[in-house]
């Protein structure tokens, strides 16, 4: 399954770069999206490294998950990008 990254969680002054924002593909309401929550995101750079993050939450009513990276946030270059759910 697959996914596009849309954003960094927060506000327009502070911003977590640990919690991103996913819209999966395939999903557009809160009730298909909870089904989602626990399942593992990878996001592979252009060079082959791999960040892996588990799907937290729901984010709002249109099928948008919340996803946290423990280890390490994702780089700004990966807003806009796929990434595959497992």
């Amino acid at each position: 399954m697959k996914g596009t990254l849309l954003r960094y969680r927060g506000s327009h002054k502070t911003q977590n770069t640990k919690q991103m924002l996913l819209q999966v593909e395939g999903i557009d309401s809160k009730e298909k999206a909870t089904k989602m929550v626990g399942k593992t995101v990878t996001w592979t750079s252009p060079s082959g490294k791999k960040i892996s993050g588990k799907i937290s939450a729901v984010h709002g009513g249109k099928g948008v998950v919340r996803i946290l990276f423990i280890d390490k946030g994702l780089p700004g270059q990966s807003i806009g990008q796929k990434v595959d759910i497992e």
